[in-house]
């Protein structure tokens, strides 16, 4: 994982005016952060992540002209070049399409009425090349959302047939990053340091072929692997 920028330079991507101002004025305020353009819609994010090459891009989920999923889509997904680095802020209550963010490259995500401090903290994790999932939002956004694409009763394959490539200890952290646990709270779980789980961590991101612990998360629920369900 590269490290954090010196000054991280983002792009705020928010279609109301007074929440994006909110952000502005939170990140401006850091020693370490610089907002080199604000979009109020999808196709404006497109263009001014593509002129100005931020660090990360703090996107909106729900604009006008173009939504925040094809905007995360066109600028970090497998047709990319060159990925940006996406954090989609969303409202828990109304937005649906979050689980569409994450498959169409989105680095991870946050909700509105998180505090200034996670915000903060949310950005800088991005930043440093790093994935960010909240474990109660993991557990029931996506979980929710994720049973979507597959009916009821229907085989997981050929999903959990690319978790055999696992060893049993992989296959546990595995299951502990799918529940949004962070390399330190699976070090606990498992009596483990944290370098040996960031070890276990690389090497299950490079046997499945994913790219951070978004696409894991994906990948688990799409396997039928929900948090606390089957750890077979």
């Amino acid at each position: 994982m590269s490290a954090a920028p010196t000054t991280i330079r983002l792009l705020v991507c928010e279609d109301q005016a007074l929440v994006r101002a909110g952000f502005v004025t939170i990140f401006s305020a850091q020693p370490d952060m610089e907002v080199v353009g604000e979009a109020a819609d999808g196709r404006a994010a497109i263009r001014l992540a593509e002129e100005l090459r931020p660090d990360v891009v703090v996107m909106d989920i729900r604009m006008p002209l173009l939504d925040g999923i094809e905007a995360t889509r066109h600028l970090a997904g497998p047709d990319a070049l060159d990925p940006a680095k996406i954090l989609v802020v969303t409202t828990f209550n109304v937005d649906e399409y979050v689980y569409e963010a994450l498959r169409a490259g989105a680095s991870g995500f946050l909700l509105k009425d998180a505090a200034p401090d996670e915000l903060l903290g949310a950005v800088r994790t991005v930043a440093r090349g790093e994935s960010l999932l909240s474990p109660v939002v993991t557990r029931t956004l996506i979980g929710r959302f994720a049973e979507r694409l597959r009916p009821a009763g229907a085989p997981a394959s050929p999903e959990r047939d690319r978790l055999t490539a696992l060893t049993p200890r992989e296959r546990e952290v595995f299951l502990l990053i799918s529940e949004g646990l962070s390399n330190s709270e699976i070090a606990t779980e498992l009596v483990l340091s944290p370098e040996t789980v960031k070890t276990y961590v690389s090497r299950i991101l490079t046997k499945l072929q994913l790219r951070d612990r978004v696409q894991a998360v994906v990948l688990a629920y799409r396997a039928g692997l929900a948090p606390g369900g089957d750890r077979a």
